[in-house]
């Protein structure tokens, strides 16, 4: 039997031998100024650690670029998981954010104000909708048509009390919340902040049988997805997807609920990522780039017979639908229809994923994406090879940052041009060097 200091030597040379087999890793520059890491440790020392972020500080934001505090600029491949589409600081966005600040910011709901209907006329007749129910945060929206579609099923569809369910997918993100993380299939997400709300059924993602079948639960009320799952990697299901799944919700009297909080909104080539198949949701959520990134602003949309089932003093939020809000968000959509960002986003879009592809990386396994919301899947040996290749894309002036480990999202704000998107796209060929 080998004695107890042979085995540790052992050990101590295989881990060497690690390091050597990563050294590229191991040594991978990356600068940190005395000044950001000033502000990293205050982050760090009181604030809460539920976020991993890229170090780079940041302090400001034009078009499709963010600039550090010592100056550094960088095109930014995340844009706000897409709450950015207008582009960092729209001129036109934050004139309104400014005229409105300086006459009212807030009533609450108690009392009428004279943007509150405007608004709600110009977010109903832009996406054909009956009624809009104004909200917040992205998961606040997210949480409404959950009850709102329960709510109809009781009311509307005669569901038993409490019984009513919703179905989700797999590899879903909808938000942080007690009630999206109870139908999470991520366990960082769902594993250790139980107990779970009931009144769900998970099916696999672009699973039409699966659809079907759940769809056989008469005490269904609401079918719940992402035309692409963002957070997942950016993943597309089969073309006529959502079509299909609209058909069978309709046949078996069940709300289709799309949540289009990052994939709406011009990202994906259409005003709505379910433009691409002609379907009109039956309750529609929208947040981020709602507001151009200037503020939390989300909606919910839907017609009488849904919207309708809720009651005064059933549902509503001290912010939602406040006057700034409303005159910021009427903005950043017309700033959408006046700049053609469906057109940009289609068109560029084609142009990265064509100029990736021809990178003819072997780091590289898949490019998926539509419009100007992509992802990379990174194939290397080393776990974190997409952390590393992030890090090293930000040494060369680009921010995009990993999901589920291995993809990387390339979303920038719908204003950048053909000849940035080149740009970019070398920056990404210099830094796949790293992983030679």
């Amino acid at each position: 039997m080998p004695r107890k200091g042979n085995i540790i030597c052992c050990l101590i040379v295989f881990h060497f031998l690690f390091l050597i087999s990563n050294f590229h890793f191991m040594h991978t520059s990356v600068t940190v100024s005395a000044n950001s890491q000033r502000y990293i440790d205050l982050e760090e020392k009181f604030g809460a650690h539920n976020y991993h972020p890229l170090p780079v500080v940041l302090e400001k934001g034009e078009g499709v670029f963010l600039y550090d505090i010592d100056g550094k600029r960088y095109f930014d491949f995340l844009s706000g998981y897409s709450a950015v589409n207008q582009g960092h600081c729209h001129p036109k966005i934050i004139a309104a954010l400014i005229e409105q600040a300086q006459k009212l910011t807030l009533t609450s709901r108690a009392f009428h104000s004279n943007l509150l209907g405007e608004y709600e006329q110009y977010i109903t007749s832009y996406f054909g909708y009956d009624k809009v129910l104004p909200m917040n945060t992205g998961v606040e929206a997210v949480e409404t048509a959950i009850k709102l579609a329960r709510r109809w099923g009781y009311a509307v569809k005669g569901i038993e009390d409490q019984k009513a369910k919703i179905i989700v997918c797999a590899e879903n993100f909808h938000g942080r919340t007690s009630t999206v993380i109870s139908f999470s299939t991520d366990p960082s997400s769902y594993a250790k902040f139980g107990p779970y709300m009931p009144g769900f059924k998970v099916i696999p993602y672009n699973d039409l049988a699966a659809l079907q079948d759940a769809l056989k639960d008469k005490d269904v009320c609401g079918f719940l997805v992402e035309p692409i799952q963002g957070e997942a990697g950016v993943v597309v299901p089969d073309e006529g997807f959502l079509s299909k799944a609209k058909q069978y919700c309709k046949e078996a009297n069940v709300l289709f609920i799309a949540d289009e909080i990052q994939t709406g909104l011009c990202r994906t080539g259409k005003l709505l990522a379910c433009d691409h198949e002609n379907v009109h949701p039956d309750i529609l959520i929208l947040g981020k780039a709602l507001s151009g990134g200037t503020m939390p602003v989300s909606a919910v949309l839907a017609n009488d017979e849904i919207m309708l089932t809720i009651k005064p003093g059933e549902h509503g939020s001290t912010y939602g639908g406040n006057p700034l809000a409303c005159h910021v968000a009427i903005t950043a959509l017309q700033v959408l229809k006046d700049e053609q960002m469906s057109e940009r986003a289609e068109k560029l879009g084609q142009q990265l994923r064509k100029e990736l592809a021809e990178l003819n990386s072997p780091f590289i396994s898949l490019i998926r994406g539509k419009g100007l919301l992509n992802a990379i899947v990174i194939n290397h040996p080393n776990p974190d090879a997409a952390w590393e290749l992030c890090l090293e894309m930000k040494e060369l002036g680009l921010l995009a940052k990993p999901t589920h480990g291995d993809k990387i999202r390339l979303a920038p704000p719908l204003v950048i041009t053909e000849q940035q998107v080149s740009e970019s796209v070398e920056i990404v060929r210099k830094s796949l060097e790293i992983l030679k």
